[in-house]
Parts: structure tokens; C-alpha cells; sequence
């Protein structure tokens, strides 16, 4: 019974590989509880698996997803880089003299990461707050 299926599954998915993957990820599916789209037929998971492709009863790509989305340990998320807020400005004299004052400033400097780790490697390290250097 399973021989013939599968030949009937490479109708469906031309590659052997991915068509072994989906099927035995759509037999863990099943073993935990997902419903079965065809009959049983005292049919042990993996050939209800193979079966639900050849009668496709289940599609394909939407079980490739599922069965990329369980692989996934991490899930990257996009979110959108911090940047700098401008101040607002006020009304009146206030504004004249925040202006005059930022003219004045000295411009500041940007450190990166990899440079504060360079320096931090150079120090020693920090003794904690309960140690005493004499032994005491």
C-alpha cells in the first residue's frame, strides 16, 4: 500500500527529499492530534500522511510552511532602528538662547561598540565591594 502511494506523491511533489520531509512531519501532526483528512483504513500515520498528499486533501506549500515555521528556534522580528528625536523648539526668547547655547557647545563625540570593548579590555578588572586588598 505505502509503494503505491508514494508513487502517487511524486506526481505531486517532484522531489523524493522535500516529499519525505512533508510526510513525516505531517505523520508527527497527526500522532499529536491534528485531524486526519481521509480514511484511516487501519493505516499507521506515515501512509495517512502519504495518502493525505496523493489525494491532495492537503496542500502541499501550506505544510512546507508549517513544517518551516516548527523548525524555527528564533524568529527575527524588523523593528525599525532608533533614531534621533530633534528637539522641539520653543517660542518666544527661549529659543533664541537654546540656539545660541547649542552654538556653543563643543560637539560630541560618538564611541562605537567595538571601541568601548577595545578599552574595556585594557582595564583591570574591578574588585568587588566586600573584598579588602590587605587581607584583613
Amino acid at each position: 500500500m505505502a509503494r503505491v502511494t508514494v508513487e502517487d506523491c511524486i506526481d505531486k511533489l517532484s522531489n523524493r527529499f522535500e516529499l519525505v520531509l512533508l510526510a513525516a512531519h505531517r505523520a508527527r501532526l497527526i500522532s499529536q492530534g491534528s485531524p486526519i483528512t481521509v480514511d484511516r483504513d487501519n493505516d499507521k500515520n506515515p501512509v495517512v500522511a502519504l495518502r493525505e498528499i496523493a489525494d491532495e486533501t492537503i496542500v502541499p506549500e501550506d505544510l512546507r510552511e508549517e513544517y518551516i515555521h516548527s523548525m524555527q528556534k528564533h524568529v527575527e522580528v524588523d523593528e525599525p532602528e532608533e533614531t534621533e528625536v530633534p528637539l522641539i523648539q520653543q517660542s518666544g526668547d527661549m529659543s533664541m538662547v537654546n540656539d545660541a547655547a547649542d552654538e556653543d557647545a563643543p560637539e560630541m563625540e560618538r564611541m562605537t561598540e567595538e571601541d568601548l570593548l577595545r578599552g574595556l579590555e585594557g582595564m583591570p578588572p574591578a574588585e568587588s565591594p566586600g573584598s579588602q586588598r590587605n587581607g584583613y
